[in-house]
């Protein structure tokens, strides 16, 4: 495999993982620890939606620069990006609504938004491996 598309296929796919990695290992916690959670919390409400368009972008581009070269490749990266999609648009909205309800009281909205959140997490977790699985499958 050489040439622009395959060079385009790592670069995105690379930069992808790479970019999961450090804002799991070291954004999000370093942010808890520099800043109060109040402030915390508004930080990365603002991140949040800009890291799940990035991923997405960077999905959607290596989906398609492996589409002529491994199309399984570009299936799995699709599916990625789908997954960003739906975090952004359709679960962080909820999960913002029941932090907003449990910060103002509401001890019922604790549970779902437990819930939201660590769903949020596994699809993170799940899109981290699958992308892992396509360098790897791009190395072999």
């Amino acid at each position: 495999m050489n040439g622009l598309p395959a060079i385009a296929a790592l670069f995105a796919t690379a930069l992808l993982f790479g970019g999961m990695v450090f804002f799991a290992v070291v954004v999000a916690p370093q942010v808890f620890r520099a800043l109060d959670p109040s402030a915390a919390g508004t930080f990365l409400r603002r991140l949040f939606p800009v890291y799940y368009l990035w991923g997405a972008g960077l999905a959607g581009a290596g989906a398609l620069a492996f589409l002529p070269i491994l199309w399984e490749a570009s299936l799995i990266l699709a599916v990625v990006c789908a997954g960003f999609v739906f975090a952004r648009e359709a679960l962080m909205p909820r999960i913002n609504a029941y932090r907003d309800l449990e910060l103002a009281g509401d001890a019922a909205a604790r549970r779902p938004f437990s819930r939201l959140h660590g769903l949020s997490v596994a699809i993170n977790l799940a899109q981290m491996a699958l992308v892992a699985t396509v360098l790897i499958a791009f190395a072999v």
